[in-house]
């Protein structure tokens, strides 16, 4: 199954919005700097989801706010 997420990093506070059945819009406290925003959202999306981080792979979409992950 694929996941479309919006990314907003360096964010106020942690947030997770499903905003239909294949996506989700999440807000992250961490910087956009060496990948730490992008497994801050994936750990964001495993805990909203109620699987394992380790289920979740980033497909597309490492280096933008819009991204596409896979669930294992």
């Amino acid at each position: 199954m694929f996941i479309k997420l919006r990314v907003h990093p360096d964010s106020k506070r942690d947030k997770v919005v499903k905003r239909s059945e294949d996506t989700y819009e999440i807000w992250t406290k961490a910087k956009a700097e060496r990948g730490m925003a992008n497994a801050a959202a994936l750990r964001a999306l495993a805990l909203a989801l109620g699987v394992d981080a380790k289920k979740i792979l980033l497909i597309k979409g490492a280096h933008s706010p819009s991204k596409i992950v896979k669930l294992l």
